[in-house]
């Protein structure tokens, strides 16, 4: 497991690109992300990735591409699911379920795909 994808089990944050046009999708799914959340992922992409101008722009790319991909309400749920599977507690067990995991594989398959268009 790379180092990007690593860091996604703990805040959910990835990497991109931008020193080539990005071939993201302009449309309402991919800008309902709020700025705090986009920054929150770009901040963890970048302590994983180097804290150089060059991880801000793969950084920021890989958070457009997981964006276009994956409507917000389920980029939360995906972060909550992969937050209390990190708990000790019983109920931690609700979050280790099969639709559990299907969420999370769906936020990873966006990231994996945000890997590719932007590393």
């Amino acid at each position: 497991m790379g180092k990007l994808l690593a860091l996604a089990l703990i805040t959910i944050p990835l990497a991109g690109f931008a020193a080539s046009p990005r071939s993201v999708p302009a449309g309402s799914a991919a800008n309902d992300y709020p700025t705090s959340a986009r920054a929150d992922y770009v901040f963890g992409c970048m302590a994983v990735n180097g804290e150089t101008h060059e991880a801000l722009d793969r950084c920021s790319c890989a958070i457009d591409v997981v964006a276009s991909i994956l409507p917000y309400k389920d980029y939360v749920s995906a972060e909550t699911v992969l937050r209390m599977q990190q708990e000790k507690s019983f109920l931690a067990m609700e979050f280790r379920t099969a639709a559990a995991k299907k969420i999370v594989r769906r936020l990873r398959e966006a990231e994996a795909e945000g890997e590719v268009r932007c590393f």
